[in-house]
C-alpha cells in the first residue's frame, strides 16, 4: 500500500491511497465467498456457481462495491499512520480506479489540524468576579427549601388569589362558536405559573368556586394552530377547587428537619458556606472561559470546514448518548421539540467553532510552555477512571490501548495549559 498527500487550500488535504492488485483480488474474493449463496445461474445450484462463470454472467464489477468497502476502511487508518499528517476530520472517499488485475486508488479528502499564531497569553486581563454572599441570597436558598416543604391546603372560604393552585373546567369560543382543543375539565393550573396564553391566568384572580366567569383573551399572532393565531377568543371558567402553599415556620425545628442541624442559626451558615463554596467555582470557571476567550480572540488560525462539521457532529452524538442514557431517543427528542438533525446541527455551530479554537490556543501554549502530563498526573488520572469504572487501575491501564494512552496525556496537559493561563492572567 503507498499514500501520497496533496496539500489543498484552507487546511485541506488529499490522499490518494492505492492498495496492490493482491490485496484487491483476496477482497474481491471475500466479496464473492461472502454471497455465493445468494446467486442464481442457470444450471447450477446455489452457492455452487464458480465465481468466473458469476463474473461472466454479470459482470466482474458486481464484487466492486463489497470489496472497496472492506479495503477502503484498514488501507484508510493505514494511510493516517504512514502519511505523518494531523487529520481533524472525517474523510470523504472517492474510489478512483477498481478494476481486477490492477491496483485499487481511491481518494480521502480531509481537514488537516490548522497552525494557530499565537497572541499574548500571559498576563491576560479579565474582570475580576464577586464571589460575596448576601443574607438576601442566603434568604432565597433558604425559601426554596420551605417552597419545597411547604403543604397544599385546600381553601373554601376566598376567592382565587395569585399563586393560587386551582382546578377548573373551561371552554374556549371564537365569534362565538366553541372551537377544536378549547375545552377542559378538571385541569390543574397554578395562577401566575405561564401555562396558559398571556392574560388568561391574571383573569381568573378573584373567581371564586362554582361561579362562572368569563375570560377575554386574543391567541398570539405566532401561536401553534394556524386558525387560532391572532383571534379573539372568550373562554367560559368554573373554578372547581382551590390550594394554596402553606409555607413551614422558619425556626429551628424547620432546620432539623431539612438538614442536619439543630438550629436555625446553624442551618443558615452551612447555607452561606455551600452559596459561597459554589460561587467561587462559578467564578474559577468564568474565569477560565474569560482568560480563553481573550487568547483566542488575539490569536490566529484557519479552522477548515470539515474539521468544523466533524466537530459539529460529534456535540450531536454527545447529547444524543446524554438523551439516550435518560431513556429517550434522538428521533423522540426532534419529535417531542419540532426541531431536526439538521437544525441541531446549525445551533451548535458556534460553541463547536469555540471548543476547536479553545483547544487548539491551549495546544499551542503546551507547546510554546513545553507543558508535559507527568507520570503523577497519568496515575491520577487513571484513578479517577477507576473509580468511575469501578475497576482497579491496573486493568484499566491493560485495557487502554496506546492511542487512549496518549490521548489522555495530551488532556491532561491541555488542562495544565488552562490552568497556566489563569495563573498567569490578571484580574482588573
Amino acid at each position: 500500500m503507498s499514500v501520497q498527500v496533496e496539500k489543498l487550500e484552507k487546511n485541506m488535504a488529499k490522499l490518494t491511497i492505492e492498495v496492490s492488485a493482491e490485496e484487491l483480488e483476496k477482497a474481491l474474493q471475500n466479496a464473492f465467498l461472502k454471497n455465493k449463496n445468494k446467486i442464481s445461474v442457470p444450471g447450477f445450484r446455489k452457492g455452487k456457481v464458480p465465481r468466473q462463470m458469476v463474473e461472466k454472467m454479470y459482470g466482474p464489477e458486481i464484487f466492486y462495491e463489497d470489496a472497496a468497502n472492506a479495503l477502503i476502511p484498514e488501507a484508510y487508518e493505514k494511510a493516517l499512520e504512514e502519511c505523518g499528517e494531523d487529520i481533524v476530520s472525517s474523510p470523504v472517499i472517492d474510489v478512483t480506479q477498481i478494476e481486477k488485475g490492477k491496483p485499487f486508488i481511491f481518494t480521502a479528502e480531509v481537514a488537516l489540524k490548522p497552525e494557530v499564531k499565537l497572541g499574548k497569553y500571559k498576563g491576560v486581563k479579565v474582570e475580576k468576579a464577586d464571589t460575596a454572599v448576601t443574607d438576601e441570597e442566603v434568604d432565597a436558598e433558604i425559601n426554596k427549601e420551605r417552597e419545597n416543604n411547604a403543604r397544599n391546603i385546600e381553601v373554601t372560604d376566598r376567592a382565587v388569589k395569585d399563586g393560587d393552585m386551582t382546578v377548573l373546567d373551561f371552554e374556549g369560543f371564537v365569534d362565538g362558536v366553541a372551537f377544536e382543543g378549547g375545552k377542559g375539565e378538571n385541569y390543574p393550573l397554578t395562577i401566575g405559573s405561564g401555562a396558559f396564553i398571556p392574560g388568561f391566568e391574571e383573569q381568573l384572580v378573584g373567581a371564586e368556586i362554582g361561579k362562572e366567569v368569563e375570560v377575554n383573551v386574543t391567541f398570539p399572532e405566532d401561536y401553534q394552530a394556524e386558525e387560532l393565531k391572532g383571534k379573539a377568543a372568550v373562554f367560559k371558567c368554573t373554578i372547581k377547587e382551590i390550594k394554596e402553599k402553606e409555607l413551614p415556620e422558619l425556626d429551628d425545628e424547620f432546620a432539623s428537619e431539612v438538614s442536619e442541624f439543630d438550629t436555625l442559626e446553624e442551618y443558615k451558615a452551612d447555607v452561606k458556606a455551600r452559596l459561597t463554596e459554589k460561587k467561587e467555582k462559578e467564578a474559577k470557571d468564568a474565569k477560565e472561559a474569560a482568560v480563553i476567550e481573550a487568547i483566542v480572540n488575539d490569536s490566529e488560525m484557519e479552522i477548515p470546514e470539515a474539521m468544523l462539521t466533524t466537530q459539529q457532529k460529534q456535540m450531536v452524538d454527545e447529547f444524543a448518548q446524554r438523551i439516550q442514557m435518560q431513556g429517550l431517543s434522538i428521533d423522540q427528542y426532534f419529535q417531542f421539540t419540532g426541531t431536526t438533525y439538521d437544525k441541531m446541527i446549525e445551533q451548535v455551530k458556534p460553541q463547536a467553532e469555540k471548543r476547536i479554537k479553545s483547544r487548539l490556543v491551549l495546544e499551542a501554549i503546551v507547546k510554546a510552555e513545553n507543558i508535559e502530563a507527568s507520570e503523577e498526573d497519568y496515575e491520577e488520572e487513571i484513578k479517577v477512571m477507576a473509580e468511575a469504572y469501578q475497576m482497579e487501575a491496573d486493568k484499566v491501564k491493560e485495557m487502554l490501548p496506546e492511542k487512549s494512552v496518549a490521548q489522555i496525556k495530551e488532556d491532561i496537559a491541555v488542562r495544565k495549559a488552562a490552568e497556566f493561563a489563569v495563573a498567569n492572567a490578571k484580574e482588573k
